[in-house]
């Protein structure tokens, strides 16, 4: 099938490390897009725009951070209800080995880094103490003119951001196609089958006897390990690939609630209203409208 996501062409040459732009605009215009480099994005007076990262949609206040770390993440900036005609936006592109065993990053001083570069592969937006703390570097970071004073304020930015827990991930792992882990053996077992068993009739009898526990005490155990509930986890792995069917094929939207374990084309449409802020085919088309591959 034709792609309708525009594959951007970064600036970095073999031997560079980042790009940084610096840049004030009127509006928001460029389409939804994906690229092979890592992105850290920063818009101020943006409040009204929407933001859309892979199958999660926002609008954004005045001040919004999101770190990217995935090739295959699409996202995009819109115009939306924004009103302003100033907007400024510093977008930080880079190249990083982070999952390398021999990486620097399996080290002791590395290790927040790492984990936010871990959840970042579902797109992390920033609560706004994180940006608070870090504006002045990054609004001073497109100024730095020699490379290694660059890189160095970079990972002084990277490391401050690390110590937020409460950076909220926003694709779904099945979306963004991103390998689920637990810290609970039975929890990522349950959530394994899950994943590749989405469009069957999962029960919590079923699931619970897989680990051992009865019904009552895994429940409450996945809700404590997760804080989510089983049937929501479920809900959410359903509409993560129903989503990623809209993008990537031409299936119908009945084809598509079917073929991910929903019973009602009525129930799905009302899940994924409720979940997505859209229906199925709006989403669909906020995909496919002027999206071109260059």
């Amino acid at each position: 099938m034709e792609s309708h996501i525009l594959h951007e062409i970064t600036p970095l040459g073999e031997h560079d490390f980042m790009y940084v732009a610096d840049r004030h605009k009127q509006e928001c215009a460029f389409p939804i897009h994906c690229h092979e480099l890592y992105e850290l994005n920063f818009v101020e007076g943006g409040a009204g725009s929407r933001r859309v990262v892979g199958d999660s949609s926002e609008v954004t206040g005045e001040y919004d951070l999101v770190l990217i770390t995935s090739a295959d993440l699409e996202h995009v900036w819109e115009q939306h209800e924004c009103q302003n005609h100033d907007i400024h936006e510093i977008t930080i592109q880079f190249k990083l080995d982070f999952e390398s065993e021999t990486s620097p990053f399996e080290t002791n001083p590395f290790r927040s880094i790492k984990r936010m570069l871990t959840r970042a592969k579902h797109g992390l937006a920033f609560p706004m103490p994180a940006i608070m703390t870090i504006y002045p570097r990054i609004t001073h970071l497109a100024e730095i003119t020699e490379g290694f004073l660059a890189v160095q304020e970079f990972f002084r930015i990277l490391y401050e951001l690390s110590k937020f827990d409460d950076a909220r991930e926003l694709a779904s792992s099945s979306f963004a196609k991103v390998h689920m882990d637990s810290d609970s053996r039975r929890v990522l077992k349950v959530k394994n089958y899950i994943s590749q068993h989405f469009n069957d009739d999962l029960r919590l009898e079923q699931l619970s006897s897989m680990v051992g526990m009865t019904p009552s005490a895994f429940s409450r155990f996945f809700k404590q390990r997760t804080g989510k509930n089983l049937s929501e986890f479920i809900v959410d792995i359903r509409l993560g690939n129903a989503a990623r069917k809209l993008v990537d094929t031409t299936d119908s939207i009945s084809e598509i609630c079917y073929d991910c374990g929903f019973n009602t084309l009525s129930n799905f449409n009302r899940l994924f209203r409720s979940r997505k802020g859209c229906n199925p085919t709006e989403f669909r088309e906020k995909y496919h409208k002027t999206k071109v591959i260059v």
